[in-house]
C-alpha cells in the first residue's frame, strides 16, 4: 500500500447517498427523535454533572471568586469548537461524530486515529462518571444510616495507592486522625478488604450497578433515553435554581475579596477540572442520524446548552463563593458542604439526592455516544461488522452498547479516578484540535456541498500577530517571573507531601529531629512532620525555602530540576511551536479566525495537562495504530472498493 493512500478520504456526496439508501431500505436506519430542545436537553444532561456538584470546589479554591473566568475561558474555547462541530453536523449529518469529519478532512488514517481517541474519551469519561456517581450514591446511602464496606465502593487504584501514602505519613509521625478523609477512606478500605494470598479484593460495586442500569436503558431506545434524560434535566435545573434561589441571600460580599487570591496561575490551576465539567457537548453530534432536522437542530442544541450551561456555572460560583470564603472549599461536595456550613441541613440532602440523578444523566449520555463511534466505524470497514448492527425492533446499535457496557464496567471497578478524567480530558481536546483543523483545511475547497449552518468568517491573517504580541506583553511583564522560570528551567522546591513520602523510615527520624534541635519549641511539641513542614510554608515562602535547605537529606528530595522538571514542560513547548507554525498557516491561507482560535485554546488546555497524559495517551493512539495496520487497513470499504476497481481494470 502506498503512503498515499493511508489518507484516502471519503466524499461528502457518497456518506449522504448511503444514508439515504440506509433510510430507504431500513436496512441499518436509526429511528428519527430529536429535536432542538432534546438536544439541548442532551447536552445540559452532560455538562451539568460533575462540574456543578463537586469539580467547581476545587477550581473555587485554586482560583478565588475569579474562577468564574476560568468558566468563562472555557465556554469560549468549547463555543469555538461547537461552531467547527456545528458546521461539519450541517454538512454531514450522520453519526460518527469526529470520526466522520476527519475522514472527509484529512483521510482514513487521521479518521482512524480521532475515532481511536473518541473511544478513549467516552469509554473513560463514563468510567470516570459512574466512579463519582458511586461516591454520591455511598454518601447518600451513609446519610441515611445504610453503610456499605469501604472495599465495596473505591476502585483498586485508589485503596493501593491511598494504603502507601497514609502508611508513609503515619510514619512521618501522622495519627490515623489526622489523615484526610480520603486516605482514611482508602486505608480502612485496603486493610479490612478479603485477601487472597498478596489480592486484595477492593472493587467499586455501586458503580458497576448503575452502569448496567444505563447500558440496559440505552439499549432499549433513543425514545426512552431522550425521555430519561428530558426528565433528569428539568430535576437538576429545579435544583440548581433553588440552590441559587436559597444561596443568594447568604452572600456575603466581603468573601469576594480578593477576587483574584492567587493570579492568572491560581485561575487556571484549574483548567483540566472545569474543562473535563463542559466534555458531553460534542457527543450531541453522534445523535445526527437520529435527529428529525439534523442540520438545523443539531447548531441550534449545541449552543443552546454551552450558553445555559455557562451562565449557571458562573452564578453558582459566585453564589459559592459569596457564602463561604474560598478557602473553604477544597472539598468533593462543595454545594452540600456550603449549606450544611450554614445549618441548613435540609438543603444539603435535597443536592445530595440531586448529584445522584446529575450523574446518571451524565452517564446516559455518554453511554449512548460511544456505541455511535463504533458504529460508523464498523459501517467503513474499520471495526467488526457485528458493531454496526441495529437492532429490528429498538432501532439502537445493539451489539456495540452491550461491548460498551463490558468495556466501562470492568475498569470501572478498578480504576483511579483522577487518571481516567485527565484521560478523558485529552481524549477530548484531541478531537476538538481535530475538528477545528477540519474546518481550516475545507474552508476554501469549492468541491465541498456545505450546509445549511456555517462558522462566520474573520480573517485571522492581522489577528494571530495582534494576539501573540498582546500574550507576549503579558508573559514578560505582568508574568515575568514564571515566564523566566519557564525559559530556564529554574529549579522548584518541593511541597512538604512530597518531601515526607519520599523519605525512608531513618531518614524521617532525621530530618525529624534536626528541625527538633534547630527549631522552636512548639515543633518540638508535634509528631507530624508534614505538618510542621506545613507551617513553615504558610509563614512564607522564604522560611520555607531555608528550612528545606538546611536539612540533612539529598536535593533531589528537596528540589525537582533538570530533565525531571523540564519534561513537565514538554507539552507547553509543544503549543509554543504549534501556534508559531499556525501563525504563519494563517497568514498564507487567509484561514477562518473563529476555528483557528478554537483550535489554539483546545491544544492549550491539552498543554496544561501533566507530560503522564501525554505518554498513556501516546501509547493508546500507538495500540490503536496496530489494531489499523492489522485489521482496519485491509478490511476499510475504501480499501475493498479500490481492490474492486483494480482487479476490472
Amino acid at each position: 500500500m502506498s503512503f498515499s493512500k493511508l489518507f484516502r478520504k471519503k466524499t461528502v456526496q457518497d456518506i449522504l447517498k448511503q444514508v439515504a439508501q440506509n433510510e430507504a431500505d431500513g436496512h441499518n436506519s436509526l429511528g428519527k427523535h430529536l429535536k432542538t430542545r432534546d438536544l439541548a436537553a442532551f447536552g445540559i444532561a452532560a455538562i451539568i454533572g460533575a462540574g456543578i456538584f463537586s469539580t467547581i470546589g476545587k477550581a473555587s479554591y485554586d482560583g478565588g471568586p475569579s474562577v468564574i473566568f476560568l468558566f468563562l475561558f472555557t465556554a469560549i474555547a468549547c463555543s469555538f469548537a461547537a461552531f467547527a462541530y456545528a458546521e461539519f453536523a450541517s454538512m454531514v449529518p450522520v453519526s460518527g461524530s469526529a470520526y466522520t469529519y476527519s475522514y472527509v478532512a484529512f483521510g482514513e488514517i487521521i479518521a482512524w486515529i480521532i475515532g481511536w481517541a473518541l473511544i478513549m474519551e467516552y469509554a473513560i469519561g463514563n468510567i470516570t462518571v459512574a466512579i463519582s456517581w458511586s461516591d454520591y450514591f455511598t454518601g447518600l446511602l451513609d446519610s441515611m444510616g445504610l453503610h456499605l464496606p469501604q472495599y465495596v465502593q473505591m476502585d483498586y487504584l485508589t485503596a493501593s495507592n491511598g494504603f502507601k501514602e497514609a502508611t508513609a505519613l503515619m510514619q512521618g509521625g501522622k495519627s490515623y486522625e489526622n489523615l484526610s478523609e480520603g486516605l482514611k477512606s482508602a486505608y480502612t478500605a485496603w486493610t479490612t478488604s478479603p485477601t487472597l494470598g498478596s489480592f486484595h479484593f477492593v472493587a467499586d460495586l455501586p458503580a458497576l450497578f448503575i452502569i448496567v442500569l444505563i447500558t440496559a436503558l440505552v439499549y432499549r431506545g433513543m425514545k426512552e433515553s431522550r425521555n430519561a434524560s428530558n426528565f433528569m434535566v428539568v430535576v437538576k435545573l429545579c435544583i440548581i435554581l433553588l440552590v441559587i434561589a436559597v444561596g443568594i441571600f447568604y452572600v456575603d460580599t466581603n468573601n469576594w475579596h480578593p477576587f483574584a487570591p492567587n493570579g492568572v496561575s491560581g485561575i487556571l490551576k484549574g483548567v483540566s477540572a472545569v474543562f473535563f465539567a463542559y466534555i458531553g457537548f460534542d457527543a450531541i453530534s453522534t445523535t445526527a442520524e437520529e435527529c428529525e432536522n439534523p442540520q438545523r437542530d443539531l447548531p441550534r442544541g449545541m449552543m443552546w446548552a454551552i450558553i445555559i450551561c455557562t451562565v449557571l456555572y458562573i452564578i453558582i460560583a459566585l453564589v459559592l463563593t459569596g457564602m463561604v470564603h474560598y478557602s473553604e472549599l477544597n472539598v468533593g461536595d462543595p454545594l452540600a458542604f456550603v449549606f450544611d456550613k450554614l445549618h441548613l441541613k435540609w438543603m444539603s440532602g435535597i443536592i445530595a439526592v440531586s448529584a445522584v440523578i446529575a450523574m446518571a444523566s451524565v452517564l446516559l449520555v455518554f453511554q449512548m455516544g460511544q456505541p455511535r463511534i463504533w458504529m460508523s466505524m464498523s459501517r467503513d470497514g474499520l471495526l467488526p461488522k457485528r458493531f454496526s448492527k441495529v437492532h429490528p425492533k429498538f432501532k439502537t446499535p445493539s451489539y456495540a452498547t452491550i461491548v460498551t457496557g463490558f468495556v466501562v464496567a470492568i475498569p470501572a471497578l478498578f480504576l483511579n479516578l483522577t487518571m481516567v478524567t485527565d484521560l478523558c480530558s485529552i481524549g477530548t481536546l484531541f478531537a476538538f484540535v481535530l475538528v477545528c483543523a477540519g474546518v481550516l483545511v475545507l474552508q476554501n475547497k469549492p468541491n465541498i456541498p456545505r450546509g445549511k449552518f456555517k462558522t462566520p468568517y474573520m480573517n485571522s491573517k492581522f489577528v494571530m500577530p495582534f494576539l501573540i504580541i498582546i500574550g507576549l506583553v503579558f508573559a514578560f511583564s505582568y508574568n515575568k517571573q514564571s515566564t523566566m522560570d519557564f525559559l530556564t528551567n529554574e529549579k522548584q522546591i518541593n511541597d512538604p507531601a512530597t518531601i515526607v513520602t519520599s523519605l525512608d523510615k531513618e531518614q524521617t527520624t532525621l530530618v525529624f529531629d534536626y528541625i527538633s534541635k534547630n527549631n522552636s519549641a512548639d515543633v518540638k511539641a508535634s509528631e507530624d512532620l508534614e505538618q510542621v513542614l506545613s507551617d513553615f510554608q504558610q509563614k512564607d515562602d522564604t522560611s520555607y525555602k531555608t528550612l528545606i535547605d538546611s536539612l540533612p537529606i539529598d536535593n533531589s528530595m528537596k528540589y525537582e530540576s533538570g530533565f525531571s522538571l523540564f519534561k513537565h514542560k514538554i507539552p507547553m513547548w509543544i503549543f509554543l511551536i504549534v501556534l508559531f507554525g499556525l501563525t504563519i498557516w494563517s497568514n498564507r491561507q487567509n484561514l477562518s479566525l473563529i476555528p483557528l482560535l478554537g483550535l489554539i485554546c483546545c491544544l492549550y488546555m491539552m498543554a496544561e495537562l501533566s507530560i503522564w497524559n501525554w505518554i498513556y495517551f501516546t501509547l493508546w493512539l500507538l495500540i490503536g495504530l496496530c489494531i489499523y495496520f492489522g485489521f482496519s487497513r485491509k478490511n476499510s470499504k475504501l480499501n475493498l472498493t479500490e481492490l474492486k476497481s483494480d482487479i476490472e481494470n
